[in-house]
């Protein structure tokens, strides 16, 4: 009897245990679940932060890249960075292009979309498809410097570096070139930023280019109302009222690699601009509101060494000169009309594109304007003309010397684009007019057109 009634108190006992044991096993396992939900919401939290990270890498490479896109073509959509290292962002962008044409005469510096003015003494008209312009670069962004620096970068190719040989099958495999490579040092609390590498120097006019489907990588006007070129070189924009509202304003100071026609090797950093390591130092001041207007100033100087390296060579004319040029530009965009150009003057300016691409102690004038109507969102016209005129009785003078005679150049065009998504289709004619004489007594007029038709797609 007193074995079942332990029995039965111990039955109690266990039964009574066990009930209370269950809060806090109850308790015990929400702790656990809470746990875990926490660790959840962190994961959550952290992959949330890395995502925001992704996005604002990706805005970023996206304006650099509509900031730097060319005038002349839209600019790339935003698209999928992929990264190079840690933190560092890379976006792929670029347009594959091609023009079908036909022209009445041969062109410097050639045929098809590298045609800016007729080749005196040519005949014969000519025709075929040019894929040339096609182009692509990587915009690097996010990497980190010391303190509130950040850093970037672009590498930009196209493929105007020749042809594979001169065999039958050559003109079908274009050479790619580089165009720019550059890094990018960037402080935003002050609005600071310092570019290294090859680059456009300041007389070319970046923000507001002629536009043409057919004419990108050797614009409308080049050599004929425009001047620039890409050097290895340093520049510094500093915004000048940095954070304000309004009309913003920079200024941008460069040092560039020196440049001439020779007297030596052009390839291996002996000619004349290499002499001494005489930069072409460039300042240009540029005020921009939104997308409305877009204003500037730039001036060049350089002074070169005509006996070249050693000064091995006996100077043509004169021992130095110097390059000196001032510019003025803008664009406005009035409703549906967009103005743009630009007025020149300097000499010496060959080192840079300007007295129709001759070397030597050449006064020279030029400039450009365009006006274009955007008809519908999709359909737009674009009217351009352009001019360079040097001093005659320069070219005259050096002629043999770095001047091969060429007096005046006038360039005119016309065209009607269609823009849809991704694609643009484009016609245009191109009138272009050289005066040259060869002797300086003569006097040549040349004249030529190009009619081309071009399709362009971004990515």
């Amino acid at each position: 009897m007193s074995s079942q009634l332990f029995r039965g108190h111990r039955t109690i006992a266990l039964g009574v245990a066990c009930a209370l044991a269950l809060p806090l096993a109850a308790q015990a396992q929400d702790s656990t679940h809470e746990q875990q939900l926490e660790q959840r919401v962190d994961q959550l939290q952290q992959q949330l932060d890395e995502l925001k990270q992704v996005v604002q890498e990706q805005k970023a490479a996206a304006a650099t890249a509509a900031k730097a896109a060319p005038q002349n073509v839209a600019a790339a959509p935003a698209k999928p960075v992929f990264t190079s290292a840690p933190g560092v962002s890379v976006a792929l962008h670029g347009f594959i292009s091609a023009t079908a044409f036909s022209q009445d005469k041969s062109f410097y510096f050639g045929n098809g979309q590298f045609a800016e003015f007729p080749l005196p003494g040519s005949s014969g008209r000519l025709s075929g498809v040019d894929v040339r312009n096609t182009r692509f670069w990587l915009d690097f962004s996010g990497a980190k410097f010391a303190g509130d620096w950040t850093g970037g970068g672009r590498i930009e190719m196209d493929f105007f570096g020749g042809f594979n040989g001169t065999g039958p099958f050559s003109q079908q495999q274009a050479t790619p070139r580089l165009r720019q490579a550059y890094m990018d040092l960037d402080n935003a609390d002050t609005g600071t930023k310092i570019r290294l590498g090859q680059q456009w120097e300041l007389m070319f006019p970046i923000d507001n280019g002629p536009s043409s489907l057919s004419h990108i990588a050797f614009p409308l006007g080049f050599g004929t109302g425009m001047v620039g070129w890409r050097f290895p070189g340093v520049v510094v924009m500093q915004d000048l009222n940095h954070g304000s509202a309004g009309p913003q304003w920079r200024l941008d100071l460069g040092a560039f690699e020196g440049s001439w026609n020779g007297p030596g090797d052009n390839v291996n950093y002996l000619t004349a601009g290499s002499t001494g390591f005489r930069p072409q130092l460039e300042a240009r001041l540029h005020v921009q509101d939104g997308k409305t207007w877009l204003a500037y100033i730039a001036a060049h100087y350089s002074q070169v060494d005509l006996r070249g390296v050693g000064a091995t060579v006996v100077a043509p004319i004169k021992d130095k000169v110097e390059s000196v040029g001032y510019e003025v530009g803008g664009q406005w965009k009035p409703g549906a009309f967009t103005l743009k150009g630009l007025v020149y003057r300097g000499k010496g300016l060959g080192e840079i594109f300007g007295d129709l691409v001759q070397f030597g102690d050449i006064q020279d004038t030029g400039g450009y304007a365009q006006v274009g109507y955007s008809f519908t969102p999709h359909w737009s016209a674009n009217l351009f003309y352009g001019m360079s005129k040097p001093d005659q009785h320069d070219v005259i003078a050096w002629l043999g010397h770095g001047s091969v005679g060429r007096l005046e150049s006038r360039q005119s065009a016309l065209q009607l684009q269609y823009a849809s998504g991704a694609y643009d289709l484009g016609i245009e004619w191109m009138h272009a007019k050289l005066d040259s004489t060869s002797n300086g007594v003569d006097r040549k007029s040349t004249s030529g057109n190009q009619v081309s038709v071009s399709a362009l797609y971004h990515f």
